[in-house]
């Protein structure tokens, strides 16, 4: 049995469901040897979450952005929160709601993803900084 760990910077990126599979992939411990194994992604801030979804149509991650804004709205009367900025506490519930990690299979070197999923960063924050992922890959070489 194999640990590695690694950790991932991701760029600022603007609000949104963004597609960050290669970004991903480009910085996570090496899977090319790994025969059966897990990846497990952690994110560590409470205003951005991870989530696998569909890789191909844009589409879907504009519908999940409006969707969220709609489910989760700026502003509410109810919320006490409120010292950094409207889209702050919404971005915590946000994030509570998608979560902040994710434990992918391994297989035969590769992410065993189906063939129309694909790794999200979803940015709930309007001006968020980089993004810090722990990624830890336990398997069988």
């Amino acid at each position: 049995m194999i640990w590695d760990q690694s950790f991932i910077e991701l760029a600022p990126l603007p609000r949104g469901f963004h597609l960050v599979t290669n970004e991903i992939l480009a910085q996570a411990p090496d899977l090319t040897n790994c025969e059966v194994g897990l990846l497990h992604l952690f994110i560590q801030h409470t205003s951005a979450s991870l989530a696998v979804n569909e890789n191909a149509d844009p589409d879907v991650r504009g519908d999940l952005e409006r969707h969220f804004n709609v489910m989760v709205p700026e502003n509410a009367p109810h919320y006490e929160h409120v010292m950094e900025g409207p889209d702050d506490m919404p971005a915590h519930i946000k994030s509570i709601l998608i979560g902040p990690s994710l434990t992918l299979p391994v297989s035969h070197g590769r992410l065993a993803l189906g063939t129309w999923q694909g790794l999200y960063l979803c940015e709930h924050r309007d001006r968020a900084g980089s993004r810090r992922i722990v990624a830890t890959l336990q398997g069988r070489w």
